[in-house]
């Protein structure tokens, strides 16, 4: 069954919420984003989140003592590095990672080649900020990507609507979805909860 990684929360009632609702994942966002949270404020959170639950932090070419702070000071189990990090500085720094990279093209999807990282994240491309856009891609890129599904995690406009055709066509490791568990902005536990639902039913 594809695991499902809710990213972006802010606050503890969208936590439990996703928590509770059979969320694999919860993504706390580093980078500059209206999603961005501090060090401490991801500690608190990271508080609500069980054992069997990752926690992934998304960074954006991070200096690397400001990495180190937030991974031994959250817990974080992945670091995803959603900016033009080269492979030698993900190596260098250490952590089990995700290499999250915009996708326009058939080239874009075959750069993943060049990192050698856990996982995989493909998204459409950023407007304001990197990533959470709401905007999907064209899905039968990633058929060129020759890596494994089970290390591919598949990003960008996912919403309960969609949810289950993008999981049918590309059966990603994860699935991950920020912009479309929101209304006006702002996280939605009814929403989350019906992502979730639509996700791992895996069908209508």
């Amino acid at each position: 069954m594809t695991k499902v990684k809710i990213c972006g929360l802010k606050e503890v009632q969208h936590v439990e919420a996703a928590v509770q609702a059979g969320a694999d994942a919860i993504g706390f966002v580093f980078a500059p984003s209206k999603r961005q949270v501090s060090i401490e404020q991801a500690r608190q959170l990271a508080k609500h989140v069980p054992e069997g639950v990752l926690k992934i932090g998304v960074f954006v070419n991070p200096e690397p003592a400001i990495l180190r702070e937030a991974v031994e000071t959250v817990g974080l189990d992945y670091v995803q590095y959603h900016g033009e990090e080269t492979p030698d500085f993900i190596h260098r720094q250490g952590y089990p990672a995700i290499k999250a990279l915009s996708v326009r093209s058939v080239e874009d999807v075959q750069a993943a080649t060049n990192y050698e990282v856990g996982y995989y994240l493909f998204d459409a491309p950023g407007t304001d900020f990197k990533g959470g856009s709401g905007h999907t891609f064209d899905w039968t890129l990633l058929e060129s990507v020759g890596i494994a599904k089970s290390r591919l995690i598949l990003a960008g406009g996912l919403n309960v609507d969609n949810i289950e055709e993008a999981i049918a066509l590309v059966s990603p490791w994860m699935v991950d979805v920020s912009s479309g568990v929101e209304s006006d902005g702002v996280k939605d536990s009814e929403k989350i909860q019906a992502f979730l639902q639509r996700a791992k039913r895996g069908k209508a």
